[in-house]
């Protein structure tokens, strides 16, 4: 540290703050220093210098062969040790840091992030990176044997070992973000700031935590961050991702972890790894190799043990927490991306588990990757894994940095633990503005001894927590804001190829719109049969069918009373079959907003593909139900004995089914709120149910409309019309018997016109 200038109080933690900026992935103001061009092309020219690391690289090497030599395990041709590996992997880092450089002049640069030095194999101009010195790159030990990942008893002992493919490197910079939202009264509204001027930047190889108290704004700086807040009039400041703004090119790109595990409960882990790889990856690869891409992912979270375990829910039993979180994070990271951003990937997870995750999160990023993490109240250990860190409160910055300067920060600026205790809690204490085991700031412990401060200003003669996150961001705004913004007008190294490559606007879908009609279709159909098939859903209906069965015991249709009681227990088919239905569909798409809104939002597929499939897979096991209660009823009651009737009253109970459904699907999609919903539902059905022509003959005429669009009346003309001859019948409880077309036009109306309704209800509310 040196010594504190007399002209600025606080140059001392600024020098220090500048200084040891540079490190993994970190920019510098100081140097800038660029690779020497190699004579020729040819890397074995004396335009690279032999240095010390060649050396210790020969040395290594012969003593890496003498011991392959002597182990009786290697057969002569064994592989080096773990331990050895990693010395021989670092040697290989300090030696491309050893290549001849020189220094052009002081100014601004930029620093090669921890991935670019681990040399991530891709082609261009170098100019401008910034490699930190040998020994300081010794320094990092990003693979000492201390560091292993414990044993993960869940999912075996290997260490993961995450994807090398090439990607494109993401520089994400965001300056003054500022974010409001309306807040609407009984009487006024008024505008709440989520987030005030946040500032920061993270470099691929580097793991950026956001941390503060709940409702500070980390995650709506995350989804800020993740392009899933867009175009909204009350967000302001700058966010570019290799200096370009944002662009739909980059859902391929970025990955986004939400907080809570949307997860199908009746599918497997490798059945949704392998969805999730089928609709995500490129069309450019074979469906084997999408398939195997799903194995790999299995295979480097660990879920091997597990990959054929539902995943499970509220009532279904499934995979553990962490195995959750895991098949989560593996749904992003299984298309490569560049950013993966995730909101509070430990919460409810116990302290080895989340150590887990996290020691997961520094392997995507020692793979070339930008990572981006909300995170609440880690563990001292966790909290020493992160590269960088942004303090929140009440949606102010108090802290930007690196994680492991974040108390020396604090200690500079008067607050520091009187206790010890974890850097995190420490942290998330002055967040909230609780200074109990926390040194007062001198400035702000002589205003509260002169008496200068409001009653409202101090608690127990202590500063308020109010005051106290007041000096903390104006801590933060005099000493250090400034210098990181200068930080971000540094240009990124890389080339304008690779910059422009953001700027695409068009959208690039993984598979065709057949291929996601195919996928989606038969996700659909594995995830519900579960429902379909329920012994709950079977004894329903097989029970109702033996009780209507027993009522309308062989009736018969030869005398008026006969018929007019086969007529009710037709009537009855028609309201329970146009009943039912609704009231299943209803939930159809307020249970799957949060997965639709997910993978709409990752361009996983076209809506209309979601919809035609999703409105689809269901037909198949809609027919059987209604097939095995019309084999009980149909025979038990005594309806007309033929197979053409029966086929016939089969087709025209599947069409009340699917319009019914239309109406389900359409109310359901319209509101998105169950409790509305079904209040909506049971009005219309009831409506429909009392228009169907059972109840009121003579229906007054200026309400007499509400009949034409009942599928209840349409399905009952169509029973009458199967069952009985208008010839000789022209006549029953009040309706004529006609040809019937009229009724299945209806109907089929009723089928696509809901449907529509329902898919332009989705648009309308911009699922995308």
């Amino acid at each position: 540290m040196q010594q504190r200038s007399t002209m600025h109080p606080h140059v001392d933690y600024l020098q220090c703050h500048e200084s040891q900026y540079l490190s993994r992935g970190g920019l510098v103001t100081s140097l800038n220093i660029r690779l020497k061009d190699m004579e020729n092309g040819n890397t074995s020219s004396s335009g690279i210098a032999r240095t010390k690391s060649d050396q210790l690289l020969m040395m290594e090497s012969a003593t890496a062969a003498n011991s392959i030599k002597s182990s009786p395990e290697s057969g002569g041709g064994g592989n080096l040790s773990r331990k050895s590996s990693r010395r021989m992997t670092h040697i290989r880092k300090s030696r491309s840091a050893q290549m001849k450089i020189e220094v052009d002049e002081v100014s601004s640069g930029a620093a090669l992030s921890r991935a670019s030095s681990a040399s991530l194999g891709l082609s261009f101009s170098f100019t401008g990176f910034t490699l930190p010195p040998d020994d300081e790159i010794s320094d990092y030990k990003p693979f000492s044997d201390d560091d292993d990942i414990p044993e993960d008893i869940e999912a075996g002992t290997h260490k993961p070992k995450f994807q090398m493919d090439l990607t494109l490197p993401i520089y994400l910079k965001f300056s003054d973000v500022t974010y409001k939202v309306v807040m609407k009264g009984m009487t006024t509204s008024e505008e709440k700031d989520i987030l005030k001027g946040i500032t920061g930047c993270v470099s691929p190889g580097e793991v950026l935590a956001l941390m503060g108290p709940s409702g500070s704004g980390k995650t709506s700086l995350l989804s800020l961050l993740g392009g899933r807040i867009t175009h909204h009039p009350t967000v302001g400041g700058s966010i570019t991702y290799n200096d370009q703004p944002y662009s739909k090119f980059l859902k391929s790109r970025i990955g986004f972890v939400t907080q809570d595990d949307v997860l199908f409960p009746h599918l497997t882990v490798k059945e949704t790894l392998t969805y999730a790889a089928r609709l995500r990856l490129p069309n450019t690869l074979t469906q084997e190799q999408k398939e195997q891409r799903a194995l790999d992912v299995i295979y480097e979270l660990g879920l091997e043990r597990c990959q054929d375990t539902m995943i499970g829910g509220s009532f279904v039993r499934g995979v553990s927490g962490g195995e959750r979180k895991r098949v989560c994070i593996g749904n992003e990271i299984i298309i490569n991306p560049s950013l993966l951003l995730l909101d509070e990937p430990t919460s409810g997870l116990d302290s080895t588990t989340a150590l887990r995750i996290v020691q997961m999160l520094q392997h995507i990023a020692e793979a070339g990757k930008t990572v981006v993490t909300t995170i609440h109240q880690p563990s001292s250990r966790l909290f020493h894994k992160f590269d960088k860190l942004i303090l929140l409160g009440k949606g102010s910055l108090i802290y930007f940095g690196k994680a492991s300067e974040a108390m020396s920060y604090f200690q500079y600026i008067g607050c520091s633990p009187l206790i010890t205790m974890n850097p995190a809690e420490f942290l998330l204490d002055l967040a909230n503005g609780n200074i109990n085991d926390v040194s007062v700031p001198s400035e702000l412990e002589d205003k509260v001894q002169m008496g200068n401060l409001s009653e409202a200003e101090t608690r127990n003669g202590k500063p308020s927590p109010a005051l106290v996150q007041e000096y903390l961001v104006e801590a933060y705004e005099t000493r250090v804001a400034e210098i990181e913004k200068k930080k971000l007008l540094v240009p990124i190294p890389l080339d304008e190829e690779l910059k422009s490559k953001v700027l695409c606007s068009k959208r690039q879908w993984g598979a065709s719109w057949c291929e996601q009609f195919s996928i989606l279709f038969l996700r659909g159909f594995k995830e519900r049969r579960h429902d379909y098939f329920s012994w709950l859903r079977i004894t329903q209906v097989l029970s109702t069918a033996v009780i209507l069965g027993l009522l309308w015991w062989q009736s018969d249709a030869k005398n008026p009373k006969g018929m007019q009681d086969q007529a009710g227990l037709l009537f009855f088919i028609a309201v329970f079959w146009g009943f039912f239905p609704v009231f299943t569909a209803i939930f159809t798409f307020p249970q799957e907003r949060a997965m639709l809104n997910k993978e709409r939002a990752t361009d996983m597929y076209r809506l209309s593909a979601y919809f035609v499939a999703r409105t689809t897979s269901d037909l198949p096991l809609d027919l059987i139900l209604p097939v095995l209660f019309l084999l009980v009823v149909y025979f038990m009651a005594g309806l007309r004995l033929s197979a053409g009737p029966f086929l016939l009253s089969i087709l025209t109970v599947f069409l009340c089914i699917v319009a019914a459904q239309g109406l389900g699907l359409a109310i359901g999609a319209t509101l998105m709120d169950l409790k509305r919903a079904t209040t909506l539902a049971s009005v219309t059905v009831m409506t429909f149910m009392l228009a169907g022509g059972f109840f009121v003959k003579r229906v007054p005429i200026f309400i007499s409309w509400i009949r034409y669009i009942s599928f209840n009346y349409h399905t009952y003309k169509l029973l009458l019309k199967v069952q009985y001859d208008e010839e000789v019948t022209p006549m029953i409880n009040g309706i004529r018997i006609d040809s019937g077309s009229t009724e299945v036009v209806a109907l089929i109306a009723m089928v696509f016109g809901y449907r529509l309704l329902a898919y332009f209800s989705l648009r309308w509310m911009n699922v995308s």
